[in-house]
């Protein structure tokens, strides 16, 4: 059967999704389905037919999860969804994160969710338990939140080891667990610290987002706060990887978004500071090191003819793993961009939306 191609696009208004055949020239646009949701996470799972998840919340009915099963056109919300229970003190504001477990393990996902947490479901999503040997790790009573909020943005599932896992918190730091969630530890050497007065150095650590190597998942590399990171022992020591990065003396990379590919080229899109969070001199420009390199390039002006003073979220940008792959990422601004030559050359999708918050590729047969 030939391949299907699906965007799945996450906004502060609803959900969008994008189709197209395998050569992703011609799409076609659905939506918004969930309309003035907002929705920090999607997850589409071929596992189960056309099902999709998604992470909504709203200002006056809080956070819920919400699934289809007709690939969007009829959703309902799951009634045990990701939840504290009352005597933890914790309040979940937003689920940031969805991601399907491990291969060996077809029935379980897992939920990063504000504040800081995380669900595990073992079937497919009906039920969920909380995994609070992390909320309970001795460093809690120090976590401090970032500008976004103190959120688990980032899930890994080691490919080789269905026990291995990180998580990445904002300004809190990296956590690491070796059997599954039972323990944590924190994996935040040679990161940059957070001036916010914390006394225990395990934590403070503003993580933006992380990704796995495809190859080795000793190798992990951030985006961080003020810098960009990579470990090769599994998150024990991060050491930066900045080079052609700073365009002026005194800059810092600060940006949110990290992807890397199948073959291993990674991506970043650099803002022009903290207090800014916009496009250095209005280019959205994105950066590429390429698989095997130590150096940063920009690899092409997306709009050139035009300044786009716009910002690019830390879950907006994404890879699919077809050949090739395609690039894919949104703005605030609400434009959805895709590259299918590495970055290269780019085209704009059809649509503009409201803040897209973000971007999940979908694979699946016609």
């Amino acid at each position: 059967m030939a391949k299907r191609v699906k965007l799945l696009v996450g906004t502060n208004k609803g959900v969008f999704i994008y189709s197209s055949t395998a050569e992703r020239r011609n799409w076609s646009l659905r939506g918004p389905f969930l309309p003035g949701w907002e929705v920090y996470s999607v997850l589409g799972d071929t596992r189960k037919g056309n099902r999709l998840y998604a992470g909504t919340s709203h200002a006056a009915y809080g956070a819920t999860l919400r699934l289809s099963d007709n690939g969007g056109e009829t959703w309902e919300q799951i009634a045990d969804s990701p939840a504290y229970h009352t005597e933890s003190g914790f309040k979940l504001n937003r689920i940031w994160q969805l991601i399907q477990g491990h291969v060996s393990e077809p029935e379980t996902l897992f939920a990063g969710v504000e504040e800081a947490g995380i669900f595990i479901s073992r079937d497919n999503g009906q039920s969920w338990k909380e995994l609070d040997a992390l909320t309970k790790h001795p460093t809690r009573p120090e976590w401090f939140p970032g500008a976004g909020g103190m959120c688990l943005h980032t899930i890994l599932v080691d490919p080789r080891n269905a026990k291995r896992m990180w998580v990445g918190i904002s300004s809190v730091g990296v956590f690491r667990t070796l059997n599954g969630g039972l323990s944590w530890h924190t994996c935040n050497n040679g990161l940059n610290r957070v001036p916010t007065g914390q006394p225990d150095e395990q934590v403070g650590y503003c993580v933006h987002k992380m990704v796995l190597d495809p190859d080795n998942s000793d190798i992990l590399y951030m985006q961080e706060h003020s810098g960009v990171f990579k470990s090769r022992d599994g998150g024990d020591s991060w050491h930066p990887i900045e080079e052609g990065l700073t365009l002026r003396e005194g800059d810092m990379p600060f940006g949110f978004p990290i992807a890397v590919s199948p073959t291993g080229d990674l991506f970043l899109i650099p803002l022009e500071s903290s207090e800014q969070r916009s496009m250095r001199d209005g280019k959205l420009l994105v950066y590429r090191m390429a698989a095997g390199e130590q150096i940063w390039k920009p690899i092409g002006d997306v709009l050139p003819e035009e300044e786009r003073h716009v910002s690019v979220l830390r879950d907006a940008m994404t890879v699919d793993d077809l050949e090739p792959y395609g690039l894919y990422f949104g703005t605030t601004s609400g434009e959805v961009f895709f590259s299918l030559d590495r970055g290269e050359n780019w085209e704009r999708l059809p649509g503009q939306f409201s803040r897209i918050l973000t971007v999940k590729p979908l694979i699946g047969e016609e």
